[in-house]
């Protein structure tokens, strides 16, 4: 019998080795999904449906030269990669996939991946200053200004969850959801939480702190080979990281809509989570190839002057509904 209780080794071997798989697959399906929303064909040359184009990615990956600038900080530039991909990795670590089926059952859960999304802004910070290249420095400056404003907007939009729930632990907040999923009472949180999502992965329309038009690859134009390949595969981790947290924390987790099916399976659980979470990996697509990319200061404008209002009156609205339910 094998052990898939929280926790074992099987089950954080499969999540984690699952999760990289599917990061992999995720540059596929959105190659053949701008190519479909843009009218073209997409990759089709290397395999069925394209499928093995990834596979000769990452070949051209593992064998391109790992060259490390003779004016750059060695030491410092070679650590900076793999900071991001262990700080997703372990964010990973506090997700629910279904019932009993996880890595760690961690009471602050959402601190921790918080905390662990603070953390990556360093990896991004340093590569460009240890690459002493004025575009590597521009974009980690821009890295450094829009992951720091875009974490405050999405913690105080996750307060509201938390409010609900009572707990900042993901398994009891999916667990609090069987009567009624958060997307509608806290609509506006999840709004704001999507949006800060989105920059916070760099993704298209946010992705000012690598704009190849303005300041070539940003933090990462020195960057080659593995090393490269850690931040590219390490920006489609987080894309599933937040796909799986607003699925967690506004839509049920692994709990079924309408309450069709059994909501204690563990089958049903891992199923129902995997397509949700997929349903919002097409919404940061489709974000890409719908929407222009802002000025810097709009970004920020956005985010200090729309967002941020935005998730304060939820939090206090939120608040209301709460003692007015109480009295």
């Amino acid at each position: 019998m094998f052990d898939i209780e929280v926790g074992s080794a099987l089950v954080m071997g499969l999540i984690l080795g699952g999760v990289i798989l599917i990061s992999a697959w995720l540059i596929w399906l959105e190659r053949r999904l701008l190519g479909v929303w843009q009218d073209r064909l997409g990759p089709n040359r290397v395999g069925p449906l394209g499928l093995g184009q990834v596979i000769a990615d990452m070949f051209k990956i593992f064998t391109k030269e790992d060259w490390v600038p003779p004016f750059a900080d060695k030491l410092v530039f070679m650590v900076a990669p793999p900071i991001i991909m262990i700080c997703i990795l372990l964010s990973f670590a506090v997700i629910p996939i279904a019932p009993n089926v996880g890595i760690i059952d961690l009471n602050i859960g959402l601190l921790w991946i918080l905390a662990m999304a603070s953390l990556a802004a360093y990896s991004v910070m340093l590569g460009g200053l240890a690459s002493n290249n004025k575009y590597a420095l521009l974009g980690s400056l821009r890295a450094a200004a829009q992951m720091v404003s875009y974490e405050v907007f999405m913690g105080i939009s996750l307060l509201g969850v938390v409010m609900l729930s009572g707990t900042f632990n993901l398994r009891e907040i999916v667990e609090s959801q069987r009567d009624g999923w958060y997307i509608l009472p806290q609509f506006f949180a999840f709004i704001v939480f999507a949006i800060a999502s989105v920059a916070e992965s760099h993704r298209l329309p946010f992705d000012l702190p690598e704009a190849e038009q303005e300041i070539v690859a940003g933090f990462h134009t020195e960057y080659s080979g593995m090393k490269f390949g850690m931040f590219f595969v390490g920006e489609y981790i987080g894309v599933l990281l937040a796909s799986a947290l607003m699925t967690v924390l506004f839509f049920g987790g692994w709990l079924p809509p309408f309450g069709i099916g059994p909501e204690d399976s563990i089958v049903a659980g891992i199923f129902w989570m995997l397509l949700k979470t997929m349903v919002f990996v097409c919404f940061f697509v489709l974000m890409r190839a719908a929407i222009p990319r802002p000025r810097y200061d709009q970004l920020m404008s956005y985010g200090w002057l729309v967002l941020l209002p935005l998730s304060l009156i939820n939090l206090l609205i939120t608040g209301a509904v709460i003692l007015f339910q109480g009295a």
